[in-house]
């Protein structure tokens, strides 16, 4: 870990350097991926959260037992564009079809309810679409370009997907409006269960996919 009192590291260098900082950090929903240039310190302010009570967190996990496949930043950046295909890439496109089609079904079925997450299907749907060309663009255009040695400062469509991750962020926070930030309704079936489950899964595996972009393999030299 660098010397730098962790006040005043950034979220993204933090989650890269702490094995199980991204999981405190979501816990605190403190945004390491879109928000990753931020120190610890001015995010927790930000949020009104206990800035020394999150340092202590990470401090914990900074002594215990580490396991070295979580430090992405020792691996290629082959390894690192395979990781982000395999991990992220297929997974959304096999969770979010789940999801829309998990959504349509509750809203359906429940749409007399006042919790009923009316509009999310259409919202999915239209992330589903943006997401896919966005993924496209890496895989096909982006990625190859980086492989070939071009630091990641002099490629263009560097900018652009970063510009198309904050898109992502905010289309995250409004998914999770209409999803009602997942607060479980009572007496609710099983698909609204499972869907409240895959909504937080996916939130989480698109935050970790953007920080390890935005975060590594934006700013990785090539090698």
């Amino acid at each position: 870990m660098p010397t730098t009192p962790l006040l005043d590291q950034t979220l993204g260098d933090l989650a890269l350097g702490i094995c199980g900082a991204t999981t405190l950090f979501h816990r605190y929903a403190l945004d390491f991926c879109c928000g990753g240039e931020q120190t610890l310190g001015r995010a927790a302010a930000a949020a009104g959260l206990d800035a020394a009570e999150i340092a202590q967190g990470l401090h914990a996990l900074v002594y215990a037992p580490q396991d070295n496949a979580c430090d992405w930043r020792s691996v290629s950046q082959q390894d690192l564009i395979d990781h982000l295909i395999n991990r992220y890439h297929e997974v959304h496109r096999k969770q979010l079809p789940e999801l829309l089609r998990l959504a349509r079904k509750v809203e359906a079925v429940h749409a007399g309810r006042p919790e009923c997450p009316h509009g999310l299907a259409d919202h999915l749907r239209a992330m589903a679409q943006e997401m896919e060309l966005h993924m496209q663009k890496e895989e096909r255009i982006l990625f190859p370009l980086l492989l070939q040695g071009i630091p990641p400062e002099k490629l263009p469509p560097v900018e652009m997907m970063r510009l198309e991750h904050k898109q992502h962020g905010q289309a995250l926070a409004q998914m999770m409006i209409l999803a009602r930030q997942l607060v479980m309704p009572e007496d609710v079936c099983p698909t609204w269960r499972a869907l409240h489950a895959g909504l937080s899964t996916f939130r989480s595996d698109l935050m970790d996919h953007i920080h390890l972009e935005n975060n590594l393999l934006f700013r990785q030299n090539p090698g």
